[in-house]
């Protein structure tokens, strides 16, 4: 390849925040960072989050790096991979002055782009940033502009959903998966594609129908029960799927997805406290995102008033389970117990940061918000007898920097489907209320 047919990636600030290992993705082609992005990044660097961590790891791995030429025409980043450049401050162009305040560093990092096209009129540049705004801007000085892609799934409209509809199944095998539950050949189905660990199954035949639950292991269809959590009975075929992977002990990683009000938290955390006995600790945590993009700290009081309208939809959803029984009820007074013994924790993920987690039940809510990086940090500190669980909406992301494509459940769904110890359920079925449910669907 000649050096006009290498191209330029100009990288913003976010997409090093989002993947520190960025600069080894972009093969044989090389990479520009404006001294803005180093700037900006040194303002990151101290902290425990996932963004202070990968602003550490690229800062380091830059460092190593270093050398006369760095600043220059660039050193190499390994030998099968182009050169990385610092470029330094540059007058901003005429263009870029008439249409821009330069007192926003997102337009700084445009300049550097702007003025790289300009200085190899005969290599394509490319800025690369997760921020939708700095694309359109430099799409409309003329330059090309994309989303970091690496760790996006390549198709949302198909994504495994966990379960799948049979029609036309003989009476037979409905009728004796239904009447004695015995095990049935997945033979008998005559499949055009194969199942995956663990997927769910409605069998019909007009007015018969069955669930079953593939087990790989056998090559058999299971049959399955519908049963109860801690009070909370499912309400559909995918409610009950959903229960059954929340519930069997042999999976140990699961994921549930589905809009508003398809029971994806109550599910997860009544499936929780039903197997309660079997771990140390239930913890169900979410990541704060604030809306708006306003940071936290703009909310008055103290770092827990602060916090507490974030978890507040995790204590809902704990009062519904609560709700089913009286108030005399052993049960009732249990969930109390749980959480004054810290043996039921309700808090922000990012509270967990250097734990490992051994012999917990761990519940993840909105896991839309969290990065592809920060799902895997999670799954690798479970430890021994950890179940872990997933839930969210891939369509509703209240992170300024993810989408359907590439946020961390989606990824999660696509990269863990056919793994044995892994179920995945897409609930479709509002059952909050008939008002919420059609709101959903019309508005």
């Amino acid at each position: 390849m000649t050096s006009e047919e290498k191209k330029l990636f100009v990288l913003d600030t976010n997409v090093i925040l989002h993947d520190s290992s960025c600069i080894y993705q972009f093969q044989e082609h090389d990479v520009i960072i404006p001294i803005t992005v180093i700037e900006e990044l040194d303002k990151f660097k101290k902290g425990n989050d996932t963004l202070n961590y990968h602003a550490r790891e690229f800062l380091r791995a830059l460092d190593n790096l270093s050398g006369d030429k760095l600043f220059e025409e660039g050193v190499q980043i390994r030998p099968d991979i182009g050169k990385i450049i610092v470029k330094l401050e540059q007058p901003p162009a005429q263009y870029i002055k008439d249409n821009f305040s330069q007192d926003i560093p997102d337009h700084h990092i445009l300049n550097t782009a702007y003025c790289a096209a300009k200085a190899f009129p005969d290599r394509k540049v490319i800025l690369v940033s997760k921020d939708v705004n700095l694309r359109l801007k430099a799409k409309a000085i003329g330059l090309t502009a994309q989303d970091y892609k690496k760790d996006q799934i390549r198709d949302i409209t198909t994504l495994y959903k966990g379960k799948r509809y049979e029609e036309n199944v003989p009476d037979e095998v409905i009728e004796k998966l239904y009447a004695s539950s015995e095990e049935v050949s997945v033979d008998v189905l005559n499949l055009t594609e194969d199942l995956y660990p663990n997927e769910y199954l409605i069998l019909r035949n007009g007015k018969k129908s069955a669930l079953a639950v593939y087990d790989a292991s056998t090559k058999m269809l299971k049959h399955i029960d519908k049963m109860s959590a801690y009070g909370i009975m499912p309400r559909n075929a995918e409610q009950i799927f959903a229960l059954h992977a929340l519930l069997n002990p042999k999976i140990k990683l699961v994921s549930i997805s589905g809009r508003a009000g398809t029971g994806k938290t109550l599910l997860a955390l009544a499936g929780a406290l039903e197997k309660r006995k079997e771990y140390v600790q239930i913890y169900m945590g979410r990541p704060v995102v604030p809306l708006s993009n306003k940071d936290t700290g703009f909310l008055p009081g103290d770092i827990k008033s602060k916090l507490d309208p974030y978890m507040q939809p995790l204590y809902d959803n704990l009062g519904v389970i609560q709700n089913q029984y009286a108030d005399t009820d052993s049960k009732n007074s249990r969930i109390k117990e749980f959480i004054d013994e810290k043996k039921l924790i309700i808090a922000p993920l990012s509270y967990i940061r250097g734990r490992s987690i051994v012999k917990t039940y761990f519940i993840v809510d909105e896991a839309q918000n969290l990065t592809p990086h920060e799902v895997k940090t999670i799954i690798t500190r479970a430890g021994e007898g950890t179940k872990l669980v997933f839930t969210g909406d891939t369509y509703q992301i209240d992170h300024p920097y993810l989408d359907s494509y590439s946020n961390g459940l989606s990824y999660l769904i696509e990269k863990m489907q056919g793994q044995s110890i892994y179920a995945h359920i897409h609930l479709e079925k509002g059952e909050r209320s008939e008002l919420a449910d059609l709101a959903s669907n019309l508005l």
